[in-house]
């Protein structure tokens, strides 16, 4: 099959659209999650939802029928809010223990809907090939959501992000914006969740913002490297995984990743 050819399946088209929804949650939120340092709640966002996402298709089983990323939607920010109320020095701490908790309750869920439980653990792997236009729809929604959420608080956050004590003082509702942050890089880790699965999402998300904050010199630059990151990561994992049978995701995360060391190495010869 031709190269033109494939790039025409619809399968493909999907994977790519995802791939660039992908890249523009991991500049936004990728980003201020290195700035906010909740690179945890990423983790824990994407592992709650799982809970999430189990309860819904539960009660799909019993009559009410609901999309299943909506109810993962629920359970992340949740997470978000419940890390937001926490102090400070233990944020993580709650994160953990919300971690914790929808796990067992994902475990509990998947318990009562044995012979539904693949669609749960498809959330945990993740695949770009089998997005669906339905997935895409939501994905394009929520992140454009973000995104005007991102650029009309973008100096709010920044100013939260770096010096939350300064905030206060300047008289910002710093609560009320840490909760909206802190929900806005939840659901970016669910949007990625068809995609590469809860397993990875730490790398596609954070790894990308993470190598970007050691190169860039300026905060403009984070979000752009960022984005150019995961887009060509996703990118490579794809025309990879077609040729060599291979999980698209996992190329994609190992790339992104590899590039963060790099970037570690690159401004240790820089002697910054």
């Amino acid at each position: 099959m031709e190269v033109s050819e494939i790039l025409t399946q619809p399968y493909m088209l999907r994977a790519i659209a995802g791939v660039v929804l992908i890249a523009i949650n991991a500049s936004i939120a990728g980003s201020f999650t290195i700035f906010r340092n909740v690179s945890f709640l990423v983790a824990g966002a994407s592992h709650s939802a799982l809970a999430g996402a189990a309860l819904f298709i539960l009660l799909g089983v019993y009559g009410f029928p609901a999309n299943p990323l909506i109810g993962a939607l629920l359970f992340a920010i949740a997470t978000a809010i419940i890390a937001g109320y926490a102090p400070k020095e233990e944020t993580n701490t709650a994160i953990g223990i919300s971690f914790a908790m929808s796990m067992s309750l994902a475990i509990l869920f998947i318990s009562m809907i044995r012979e539904y439980a693949a669609k749960v653990w498809s959330l945990l792997i993740g695949d770009l090939f089998l997005l669906t236009y339905e997935d895409l729809y939501l994905m394009t929604f929520v992140t454009f959501l973000s995104l005007m959420i991102a650029l009309l608080f973008y100096k709010a956050f920044l100013f939260i992000s770096f010096d939350s004590e300064g905030a206060t003082a300047f008289g910002l509702n710093t609560k009320r914006y840490n909760y909206l942050l802190l929900s806005l890089i939840a659901v970016s880790a669910v949007m990625l969740l068809k995609g590469v699965g809860a397993i990875l999402v730490f790398a596609m998300l954070v790894a990308p913002a993470a190598a970007s904050n050691e190169l860039a010199s300026n905060l403009r630059d984070v979000f752009v490297y960022a984005f150019i990151i995961a887009l060509v990561s996703g990118f490579v994992g794809i025309a990879i995984s077609f040729h060599f049978k291979v999980s698209p995701g996992a190329i994609a995360s190992l790339l992104a990743t590899t590039v963060y060391f790099f970037s570690l190495l690159a401004r240790r010869f820089r002697g910054d």
